[in-house]
């Protein structure tokens, strides 16, 4: 199960538990930005936000929202909800997307009218996996709107404000003895102030899925 724990503050949960001789994830200065809301303004927090998250099987919660699996549909298909159940958006690949092309939309909609933003592979062949984001208003996507650079086999990725080397979140394997004692596969997830963590989240479960097929 792929559960997120949501911790808020400065950055804090990322080195809980690290032992001697761990290696610690590389910090990162948090820019000052202006508010991002892509799925919604309540979304983003006036503070940092981090998340720990335990993999296998996906499955999201951190008491705000939740991601559950469409079954027995024709494409990969997430919905993400709210605590109360009601669904906050849609996630589903594109059928026949030779670059893993998502989009999400608002709510159980799948019409272009409620599309908040789509993602693809920025390349056909990739060593690391990197993601092109684009929100719906950027209809020529000649320059991605975010970038995704990373693993998640390697559980180890940064979200990049467009082409610039601005991070606005980031991720790192979280190591403690409770994780390497009971065989938990954990990492942390940080997204700076003012950035709509809701759409991080789904830009992590897309990631996750474009990625599944390698992991052991």
């Amino acid at each position: 199960m792929l559960s997120v724990s949501k911790l808020t503050g400065a950055v804090v949960g990322f080195l809980e538990g690290l032992g001697p001789g761990v290696p610690v994830p590389t910090p990162w200065a948090e820019p000052v930005l202006a508010q991002i809301p892509v799925v919604g303004q309540q979304y983003c927090a006036p503070y940092a936000v981090d998340l720990t998250v335990a993999n296998k099987p996906i499955s999201i919660s951190d008491g705000d929202f939740a991601v559950k699996s469409k079954v027995l549909s024709l494409r990969d298909r997430r919905v993400l909800v709210d605590a109360a159940g009601n669904t906050i958006i849609s996630m589903q690949q594109k059928l026949m997307s030779i670059r893993k092309k998502w989009e999400v939309f608002k709510g159980e909609s799948t019409d272009k009218k409620d599309l908040l933003f789509s993602t693809k592979k920025s390349s056909l062949i990739q060593f690391k996996t990197e993601l092109d984001v684009f929100l719906a208003s950027n209809t020529s996507k000649k320059v991605c709107d975010f970038k995704i650079k990373g693993s998640y086999l390697e559980r180890s990725c940064s979200i990049f404000l467009g082409e610039t080397s601005t991070i606005i979140a980031q991720m790192s394997r979280k190591y403690s003895v409770t994780n390497v004692v009971m065989g938990k596969d954990a990492f942390g997830v940080t997204i700076c102030s003012n950035m709509d963590h809701a759409f991080i989240v789904a830009l992590i479960v897309i990631l996750h899925d474009i990625n599944k097929e390698k992991e052991v």
